[in-house]
């Protein structure tokens, strides 16, 4: 599960099972995890991220992205706090 440094990592739906996710890298079309549920793969995505210094993106279950949490060095932090 090697991931380029800040490169974003994406939470999409499983193109093989229909209401799993899977978590992705920018630029490599193949899945890092097997499908999973989306809480799942968002746990997994994290440390993938925070280890490459990138962004998780979220895509919801009706396809558009829901979400989206910086790992790296973000000149425009988020306000919310999520965690």
């Amino acid at each position: 599960m090697a991931t380029r440094k800040g490169a974003n990592v994406f939470v999409v739906r499983s193109q093989k099972e229909p209401g799993k996710f899977t978590v992705k890298q920018a630029g490599n079309p193949t899945p890092l995890t097997p499908p999973t549920t989306q809480a799942n793969a968002i746990a997994k995505a994290i440390p993938m991220a925070k280890a490459n210094r990138g962004e998780v993106v979220i895509q919801g279950r009706d396809g558009k992205f829901r979400d989206s949490d910086s790992y790296g060095n973000d000149p425009n932090p988020p306000k919310d706090r999520k965690h």
